[in-house]
């Protein structure tokens, strides 16, 4: 008997909450949090994004990213640029780019405990039906 959607959802919520709670814990270790990390990580993929994409990008409101960018500037993880007209951007300073990088091999670790006992077919498969059912109008 197939799953019910409840259960297929609840299964991929555990999945979630358990990678979020070891993630934060393992990223601890290096000062920051899971949401730190991942503004490193999109700052450093888009470089010239908006704060407000940013937030986008990392499930936050537009107040709580100006408040983690601002503590962020202070830690000197990123750094205010001007950007067109009177727009201001984030880049990432070495420090942070250092800690993007270590946080991103203590991510592989927590996801390999998990999703490392999948086959490569079955991550591809997998992949390929969370982006399938996350798609806009699924």
């Amino acid at each position: 008997m197939a799953p019910s959607l409840q259960q297929v959802g609840l299964a991929v919520k555990r999945l979630q909450w358990r990678h979020h709670r070891e993630a934060n814990r393992r990223l601890a270790e290096l000062g920051l949090s899971l949401v730190q990390w991942d503004v490193l990580r999109h700052l450093h993929d888009q470089p010239d994004a908006s704060l407000h994409a940013i937030a986008v990008l990392t499930f936050q409101t537009d107040q709580s990213m100006g408040e983690l960018a601002r503590r962020m500037v202070v830690r000197g993880l990123v750094e205010r640029v001007p950007g067109p007209g009177r727009q201001v951007r984030h880049r990432l300073t070495e420090a942070g780019e250092e800690l993007r990088t270590r946080g991103g091999a203590v991510l592989d670790g927590v996801m390999e405990a998990s999703l490392g006992r999948l086959s490569e077919e079955e991550l591809t498969t997998l992949h390929e039906l969370l982006v399938r059912a996350a798609a806009p109008g699924g």
